[in-house]
């Protein structure tokens, strides 16, 4: 799976070490079958609107950005067996719970993706 640096259009990285799902059986898998994540690890899904967290066994944040790569919603500390979604939304970002309070990302800021 590529691996990706998602960051804020200042430069304060989100995500050092963000896993990209854009096909539709890495989008199905997720994080399912993980224990955790690190601080410094993602998954970037995208194309979506929404997540589930599902058999998962840890919380999550869940960053949702816009065409534009805008945060239009963060679902901060999103537990197991929860559905989560955002209209007009084109991806999202997830991160380790209270990795999006660490970086100071707020909605409306823009992100940037480095390979």
């Amino acid at each position: 799976m590529r691996v990706v640096t998602v960051e804020r259009i200042d430069g304060t990285v989100v995500c050092a070490r963000c896993e990209v799902a854009d096909t539709p059986l890495a989008r199905m898998r997720g994080l399912l079958g993980r224990s955790g994540l690190a601080d410094d690890a993602g998954l970037l899904i995208r194309p979506t609107n929404s997540v589930h967290t599902a058999f998962m066994r840890f919380p999550i944040d869940v960053v949702f950005f816009d065409r534009d790569l805008r945060v239009v919603r963060i679902a901060a500390d999103l537990p197991p067996w929860r559905a989560v979604a955002r209209r007009k939304a084109k991806g999202v970002v997830e991160l380790a719970a209270g990795a999006a309070a660490r970086a100071g990302l707020r909605e409306g800021d823009v992100l940037r993706i480095r390979d």
